[in-house]
């Protein structure tokens, strides 16, 4: 069976394609638009369909859209209800007119479709599917938290034999993901995209508005509520231009401190009903990488697996892996978040050439790389297929080295980001254990916290975040042997296996993906070398 999967409502449309229930490629629409989430500036954009996405996965797999056995679309315009909360008033559209209008719009996108193979996938279903269906083991509990889905915004249940049983879920207006994209606006950040700058920000606070958020948001049986909260009762919101005070700090640590607290009694009921041993996570809140460590720390699960893509963005892989699975196909594990597009060797020469640059050969790219990064040079580093999600793991990273704690408000100023924003380590799998901590080892997705040994800390200052940890990932050598052996001779120059790992992108642009995006990235930012597969570009 060939299934394209997609998502277009809300933010971040992408497509992905499974065949034969094995996952053939992903990838998210603004990595070709070049506009970040995917979104034209409205505010709310039903319609656009992951048009370049889609049609690219098609070719990676040599067919054509009257190929595809189904479409699986994650969203379920017959789920949303009258006057529900939580649409910003388009909810009445999105019902009655949504069904009608999808399917054309995808025949439009992907000339030859039979718009009677679309099947309209409930949002987190197709979340849920995102994680438990992808992940490294069988039968498991699965949670999904969002801002919100058709009427929903709040998920739990099991597969087993590929099938899912709902157990509970919460219907908006109560919503973990509203609550922290309302917060995330008050301190004068981008709504509904910004919510990792309000993660990064609680490390420098206290919790001591706790107690208070807590009468708001607090767990309601298997399910939540959250009741609206006036920030500006505990502080005044951050005006454009103003930079967030130490009240805001504080505030932000205390919504992080529920919502965990919140996560964690939510699992501890899910593993009570289920028994199983394993957790999938998927859902924008699963992006919170603080929030997973402390389940893992702390909760009832042996386990815990996030889908790499745990955003809107990951919804169009679980609509194809759930129609697969309902399909009879069950594929393998998701091995690798590198399911975008790569170029060959002579596709990459003739972009150097077609931009006129001086670039070189050497006989290893990694061990020039590394020789670069112990000389303390940043480096563009653009390898291989790109990452689906939102993660730089080592195929369009930046990156530098950790032992000079300069180095994080040096990138910080490459990308154009607020200097609280931490950095993270990439490091080899097989030396982790030694440097890290607390958080789940391996970790090859970057999708949890770990504490830095102490004696540590000093040699690697720009990736120790201000409480003492980094978000890790960890790197095996049979997974990724070029980022593997570059770790390995920067660890003969300098005593350090691990570097500093960073998206390859500036403040307000989608990572970079094409040979083009990483030259015009090069060539616009203070970066000191670039590494474009086999070849070196170096600057002046």
């Amino acid at each position: 069976m060939r299934i394209l999967g997609v998502n277009a409502v809300f933010h971040d449309p992408a497509a992905a394609l499974v065949v034969d229930g094995e996952i053939v490629a992903a990838t998210e629409e603004e990595r070709f638009s070049r506009r970040k989430h995917g979104k034209r500036p409205v505010p709310f954009s039903a319609w656009e369909q992951p048009v370049e996405a889609a049609a690219w996965c098609l070719a990676e797999a040599g067919i054509s859209a009257q190929d595809l056995d189904a479409v699986g679309y994650s969203y379920d315009p017959a789920l949303v209800e009258p006057g529900m909360a939580g649409h910003d008033g388009k909810n009445e559209c999105l019902r009655t007119d949504f069904a009608r209008r999808a399917p054309a719009f995808l025949k439009a996108a992907l000339p030859g479709l039979d718009p009677a193979t679309v099947r309209f996938v409930r949002h987190h279903v197709a979340h849920a599917a995102s994680a438990a269906l992808a992940a490294p083991f069988g039968d498991c509990a699965v949670l999904v938290a969002d801002g919100r889905g058709e009427s929903t915004s709040y998920l739990a249940g099991e597969y087993r034999d590929g099938k899912f049983e709902e157990l509970a879920e919460q219907r908006l207006p109560h919503s973990l993901g509203l609550m922290y994209e309302d917060l995330t606006e008050h301190l004068g950040f981008a709504r509904s995209s910004d919510e990792y700058k309000v993660m990064a920000l609680a490390s420098y606070g206290k919790p001591r508005f706790l107690d208070r958020i807590a009468e708001s948001v607090h767990t309601n049986g298997m399910g939540f509520r959250t009741d609206e909260i006036d920030w500006a009762s505990f502080a005044p919101a951050v005006e454009p231009g103003q930079e967030p005070g130490q009240v805001h700090a504080d505030l932000t640590a205390s919504v992080q401190r529920c919502l965990e607290d919140v996560l964690l009694d939510l699992t501890t009921k899910l593993h009570e009903h289920t028994g199983h041993g394993d957790l999938a996570l998927a859902g924008g809140i699963a992006l919170n990488c603080v929030a997973n460590t402390r389940l893992h720390a702390e909760g009832p699960f042996d386990r815990i697996w996030v889908q790499p893509a745990a955003g809107d963005a990951g919804t169009a892989l679980g609509a194809a892996l759930e129609l697969a699975a309902e399909f009879g196909d069950r594929g393998g594990p998701m091995t690798g978040a590198d399911l975008g597009r790569g170029w060959t060797d002579d596709q990459l020469e003739n972009a150097l050439k077609t931009a006129n640059v001086r670039y070189e050969r050497p006989d290893d790219v990694a061990e020039t790389v590394a020789e670069a990064l112990a000389e303390n040079r940043i480096v563009a580093w653009f390898q291989g297929r790109s990452e689906f999600g939102p993660r730089a793991l080592g195929h369009r990273s930046l990156l530098a080295h950790p032992g000079h704690e300069t180095n994080l408000e040096r990138l910080n100023d490459v990308k154009g980001r607020e200097q609280f924003r931490p950095v993270a380590p990439m490091v080899l799998a097989d030396r982790a254990g030694e440097i890290f901590s607390r958080g789940p080892l391996p970790s090859p997705y970057m999708l949890f916290v770990h504490d830095v040994a102490p004696q540590w800390r000093d040699k690697i200052p720009a990736v120790t975040h201000v409480d003492g940890t980094a978000r890790v990932q960890t790197v095996d050598a049979d997974d990724e042997p070029l980022v593997a052996r570059m770790l390995g001779a920067f660890e003969r120059r300098t005593g350090v296996p691990a570097v500093v790992n960073t998206s390859l992108n500036t403040a307000g642009r989608p990572m970079v993906d094409s040979p083009r995006d990483a030259l015009e990235c090069f060539g616009s930012a203070p970066i000191d070398l670039l590494a474009l597969g086999p070849f070196v570009v170096r600057r002046p």
